[in-house]
């Protein structure tokens, strides 16, 4: 990987999120695949930088876009399932079977994004073979341990957004593929659906469990939190109820 540290990466992302103006637009359906190896370190993922110039651009995200119509007219997740394995081909080089793809979440971003991806997370184990990039719409790739992608992000050198940096977290708690397949298997997929609020901190994403969630007034009161606070520095996942993501 060959980016520095950049101390200009939050403030990038603070500002875009903050140009989303006006009546939020239509999210579009897109699909991505965290695909994951074993190492003698532990678990590593794949992770791509964007071409700045596209959306998301910049950011370090898995291999993933938006559904096409050549990906089916059928069940939702089905639909997102062929999307993953299309794009992760298209953007890494990697042929993954759709069938390998386990769901593990549904993001859907907050109104004042600018541009808005309803996106399923497919979780499955890296295919052999080499990852070639084609240096347009993706710029770089890392295999990367789940840990060290969030301290980088902390450090300035890689910009990610939320559900990214959320799906990372849950990671941290898998000691090898076949643990965080399990995992995965053993869950319905959670669905994320993201509101935004400020706090002293900072910006922070809420989910259903917070206790600001309806309505983003009095955030930094007391209450029940399930957010992650996007302060100037390190990000913070904060979580005091029991409740799964929902709605």
């Amino acid at each position: 990987m060959t980016e520095t540290p950049d101390p200009k990466h939050g403030e990038r992302f603070r500002t875009w999120m903050a140009s989303g103006t006006g009546d939020p637009t239509p999210a579009i359906p897109a699909a991505t695949v965290v695909l994951l190896r074993d190492t003698a370190d532990g678990i590593e993922t794949l992770m791509l930088r964007r071409n700045s110039k596209i959306a998301f651009g910049g950011m370090w995200v898995f291999p993933g876009g938006r559904v096409e119509e050549a990906d089916g007219t059928d069940d939702e997740v089905a639909i997102a399932r062929r999307a993953a394995v299309r794009e992760a081909e298209e953007e890494c080089g990697l042929v993954v079977g759709v069938d390998d793809l386990v769901a593990v979440s549904h993001w859907t971003p907050p109104p004042v994004t600018p541009k808005r991806f309803s996106t399923w997370f497919f979780v499955a184990r890296a295919p052999e073979g080499a990852v070639t990039i084609d240096d347009g719409e993706i710029r770089e790739h890392m295999w990367v341990a789940p840990h060290e992608a969030l301290a980088q992000r902390d450090q300035g050198v890689i910009e990610l957004a939320p559900p990214t940096w959320v799906t990372l977290h849950d990671l941290g708690a898998a000691t090898h593929t076949a643990d965080a397949l399990a995992r995965a298997r053993a869950l319905e997929p959670l669905v994320y659906v993201t509101q935004i609020a400020k706090t002293v901190d900072g910006l922070a994403a809420l989910w259903v469990g917070d206790h600001a969630y309806e309505t983003g007034e009095d955030a930094d009161g007391p209450g029940p939190r399930h957010r992650l606070v996007m302060t100037e520095t390190a990000w913070r996942y904060e979580r005091t109820t029991p409740e799964g993501p929902a709605g």
